[in-house]
């Protein structure tokens, strides 16, 4: 098989194309490298394209491996015919290529097998291939009558020679595909309370409750309905079946495996075909419908994990910003921490506003001096326990002293992660776990990628059934997402943490760190061609990593731009065709926008030797030099005053932040204790299919209150328009 002819044919792309690519990928390029500094080469492929490319290049190299391996372990049996090999050689799915093989592996011993040991074969090929045999059955069957070999009489003949084609039938390819293809298209999944179910907890009897008397078409079936039933068989609340039309099955199992429609046999056949199916080919089949239902639900679960994460990394920074960050807690008390506009840590202690201590004036004091001696601007607190109550504190402290500064109410998923991390442990050595959290919960506020890349991406709190899906393709998953935020939006060699470098590409965790510790023992680095000089950079690390690595107020403006070293000179010659200088690169970048529209992209880029992609990049850096691309998002909303559940009224229209997006809907902070639910049925006016196709994380929206229960601390929420 040309792999690449195939992945070409299956993502509609060209062959050169997934060729290029192949071999960038062999010479260890990177995809945001080669997304961004491959277009020539590439025609312009795009992440997400390049990612398809690197998973059917790693899935068909599998395929060849397995094709191989079977290859081999067929011909040493002796048994490998040339139909057979086209069959394997031409297979474009791995189930295709398991499913030739299994007449061929090595069996445990079964029915069959033993039925085989008894000399009973001939028989069931003897019932198989004479559909007219007219010759006296009872004499034949008395020629395999062998008490030594254990045929003890004629029905034991039969019953042997039954099993064997029952085991023929389960092992043929084509008879395996029917009956998958039967299930996935017409049988039901289901599932009943369990008889013997663990003990419940009022979690769980609330979550397994609806699943006790369950039905539903394969074909309707939603991903998170797959997951929900899956970790409730798992936990034994609940017993997970699949329904099916025997009637309409055994027929059709039957028309695939015989060549003929009638027979002398065909009552025994028949219930030779009844107990391959029943016996051998359901429950393997079953599992292998159950795990394409888990499969596919784990690839759209982890899809809307990926997507919400990348726009909460995505969520813009605010520099320059003072910030005071508080883990709110009740008993062990609240944390209070302030960073600077760099993120270091400045001051920190303890406050006990709410039960059961209630020192609410101490907290006061505490608060308002904070603010006042470091002139805080922005208060972050943290969406845990006591969140709203202390939302309340701070909402007081601000309106009492007419003070100038603002709060948000920030997710606090994953900062106890990261407080008893090796790298919070690195970071702040001398401070309790407990004190860590806050600084975290600061920092998501001044610049959310640098500080969220320090925590397991799974522990961010933006996922749906994290724990249930395939946790190898999460985590690949979820790092391509890191990968691609980081190289998105570029990091300041100068300032980056080592966690945050690690995920640049062309470096690594090793690299991360010498860079950091070259820059602690030298100084800040002046120019990208410094980092040349750090113990393990070598030219490869240096092309795949130098474009993403920024230098501000170095000593050449365009390291701080996305503009890679290797298009320096055709830049510099660019600004030469122009008469502009690079001594001011935003005065000069009009002028060379006007001399490229005027003259054409493409004369332009001939003369300069590069690629017209490469130009038009060029010029876009050029005229938003050290840009950051979040600066594009929404800003998140600060608050003064509070905001109560009481306070609401069907019909109120109020700005939110959209905290998570999930199958049914989104989740809103409106600036109330709860967050609202806004439903995938109130999202437009039209039919919504993927609420991330309307919505995304951290998003502001304006959405109508239309119902509000108190008691049960539910908002329902609509964005739909009145018409």
């Amino acid at each position: 098989m040309n792999i690449l002819k195939h992945i070409a044919a299956e993502l509609q792309l060209e062959e050169s194309q997934i060729k290029t690519v192949s071999d960038l990928f062999a010479e260890d390029a990177t995809v945001p490298f080669i997304s961004r500094y491959r277009k020539e080469k590439t025609g312009g492929l795009d992440e997400d394209q390049l990612r398809d490319i690197e998973d059917k290049l790693n899935y068909y190299q599998l395929l060849e491996d397995r094709k191989e391996s079977i290859l081999k372990s067929i011909e040493e049996q002796g048994k490998l015919t040339d139909e057979l090999k086209e069959k394997i050689v031409n297979s474009v799915k791995l189930r295709e290529v398991e499913d030739l093989y299994l007449p061929y592996k090595r069996k445990r011993k079964t029915r069959g097998t033993v039925a085989k040991a008894k000399g009973l074969e001939p028989l069931a090929l003897l019932m198989i291939n004479s559909p007219t045999y007219e010759e006296d059955f009872d004499a034949e069957i008395a020629k395999y009558i062998d008490v030594e070999k254990g045929v003890n009489n004629p029905a034991e003949a039969v019953q042997g020679a039954q099993d064997i084609i029952a085991e023929m039938i389960s092992d043929d390819a084509d008879t395996r595909e029917v009956v998958r293809n039967e299930l996935l298209d017409h049988s039901t999944v289901g599932s009943l309370k369990s008889k013997t179910p663990p003990k419940e907890t009022d979690r769980k009897k609330d979550v397994y409750d609806i699943y006790h008397d369950f039905k539903i078409d394969i074909t309707r079936i939603k991903p998170y309905q797959v997951l929900a039933l899956n970790r409730g068989d798992k936990e034994g609340f609940i017993k997970v079946n699949l329904g099916f039309s025997k009637e309409s099955i055994l027929p059709k199992i039957s028309e695939t495996y015989f060549k003929f429609s009638d027979s002398a046999f065909m009552e025994l056949l028949d219930e030779a075909v009844n107990d391959s199916f029943s016996r051998l080919i359901f429950p393997s089949i079953e599992r292998e419908v159950r795990n394409y239902l888990t499969e596919t639900a784990d690839t759209h679960a982890i899809d809307v994990f990926t997507s919400n994460l990348r726009q909460l990394l995505l969520q813009p920074p605010m520099m320059n910003k003072i910030i005071m960050g508080i883990d709110p807690g009740f008993v062990s008390g609240s944390k209070i921490a302030i960073i600077d506009v760099t993120g270091k840590y400045l001051a920190g202690d303890t406050i006990y506003p709410h039960p059961p201590q209630r020192r609410v004036e101490e907290a006061e004091r505490k608060i308002l001096a904070f603010i006042q001696k470091h002139r805080v601007e922005i208060v972050a607190i943290g969406n845990g326990t006591a969140s709203r109550e202390t939302e309340i504190l701070v909402a007081k402290i601000i309106k009492d002293n007419n003070l100038s500064c603002h709060y948000l109410i920030v997710s606090e998923a994953g900062a106890s992660v990261y407080s008893a991390s090796p790298v919070a442990k690195q970071e702040f050595p001398d401070l309790e776990a407990s004190q860590r959290g806050n600084i975290s919960i600061a920092r998501r506020v001044l610049d959310p990628l640098a500080e969220l890349v320090k925590i397991d991406a799974k522990s961010i709190g933006v996922g749906l059934y994290q724990h249930d899906v395939d946790q190898k393709q999460l985590r690949k998953n979820l790092d391509d997402v890191v990968d691609s935020c980081v190289n998105y939006v570029g990091v300041d060699v100068n300032t980056a943490s080592a966690s945050l470098l690690t995920y640049v590409s062309g470096l690594n965790t090793r690299l991360a760190e010498n860079v950091v510790k070259h820059r602690e023992e030298n100084g800040k680095f002046n120019s990208r061609k410094d980092i040349l000089k750090v113990s393990g950079i070598g030219a490869k690390s240096y092309e795949q990593s130098a474009g993403f690595l920024k230098i501000q107020n170095g000593k050449n403006p365009l390291d701080n731009t996305f503009i890679h070293p290797e298009s320096y000179e055709a830049t510099e010659k660019l600004f030469e065709l122009v008469g502009a200088s690079d001594s001011d690169i935003e005065k000069s970048s009009l002028a060379i926008k006007s001399y490229v529209d005027r003259t054409g992209a493409l004369k332009i880029a001939d003369e300069l030797g590069i690629g017209e992609p490469t130009l038009m990049d060029i010029v876009e850096n050029l005229l938003k030099p050290g840009r950051d691309p979040r600066e594009e998002m929404p800003k998140p909303i600060l608050r003064s005053d509070v905001l109560k559940m009481e306070d609401l009224s069907e019909g109120m229209t109020l700005t939110g932040t959209i905290r998570n997006v999930v199958d049914f809907g989104a989740f809103i902070d409106i600036g109330v204790k709860q967050d609202g639910l806004l439903h995938i049925s109130q999202i437009a006016n039209k039919f919504v299919k993927n609420p991330l196709d309307f919505l995304n994380v951290g998003d502001i929206v304006d959405v109508k209150v239309i119902g509000i229960d108190i008691k049960k601390g539910r908002i329902s929420l609509s964005m739909k328009s009145d018409i």
